[in-house]
């Protein structure tokens, strides 16, 4: 009875190591998923090369947004840096772009982003710098990019100004997957590494 019991308990260790290492070669543990934190609201603004464009024009395409001035002298060159630098890393993918948008849009007219985006050397194809009334812009950095606390927009809008150093990564199907510190390294490598993971869904 003890060798037939010895017999059974072999055969299970055997069961349950083959199991386990199905599971180790099917599943790729490096590869968290990333959260689904909201999806991105319907825009419309302008583009430094003076085209409307909307959330139709970024359909089935990962990409970036952040929030900036022309005229800011503080986080704003840090985070344009190294928004740069994941620009020079994705350019050549057509399922990636960038889309920056100024929180001053009376001072930040079209041409002062066209020259601004152009010190740059951005294309309007995949770097987009644009503008558009402060309300909607507002209205989008906090309740489609989870950039700002939404209860700002019961505020007079004309008193505000939104400020903030933050990264929104946006997969294929508008929704936002994660938020990254835009002047921490670390973080903007890691947010280099979930594009990747994104653009190969």
């Amino acid at each position: 009875m003890r060798k037939k019991g010895l017999i059974y308990l072999f055969f299970f260790v055997l069961i349950l190591g083959g199991f386990y290492a199905a599971l180790m070669l099917t599943t790729d543990f490096a590869k968290v998923k990333l959260p689904i934190l909201t999806t991105v609201q319907p825009f419309s603004f302008l583009r430094q090369d003076s085209v409307m464009v909307s959330q139709a024009d970024v359909k089935n395409r990962v990409y970036v947004a952040e929030y900036f001035f022309t005229t800011c002298k503080g986080i704003c060159p840090k985070m344009n840096k190294n928004m740069k630098l994941i620009y020079e890393k994705f350019k050549s993918q057509s399922n990636f772009m960038i889309i920056s948008h100024t929180v001053n849009p009376e001072t930040d007219s079209l041409p002062i982003l066209r020259h601004y985006a152009d010190s740059l050397n951005a294309s309007s194809n995949n770097w987009w710098f644009v503008t558009g009334s402060k309300e909607l812009l507002y209205k989008t950095a906090r309740e489609s990019y989870l950039l700002d606390d939404p209860k700002n927009n019961s505020k007079n809008i004309e008193e505000q100004f939104l400020h903030t150093q933050f990264f929104t990564l946006v997969d294929r199907l508008g929704r936002v997957r994660g938020v990254y510190d835009g002047i921490k390294k670390e973080e903007v490598d890691q947010l280099m590494i979930d594009i990747t993971e994104l653009i190969a869904e």
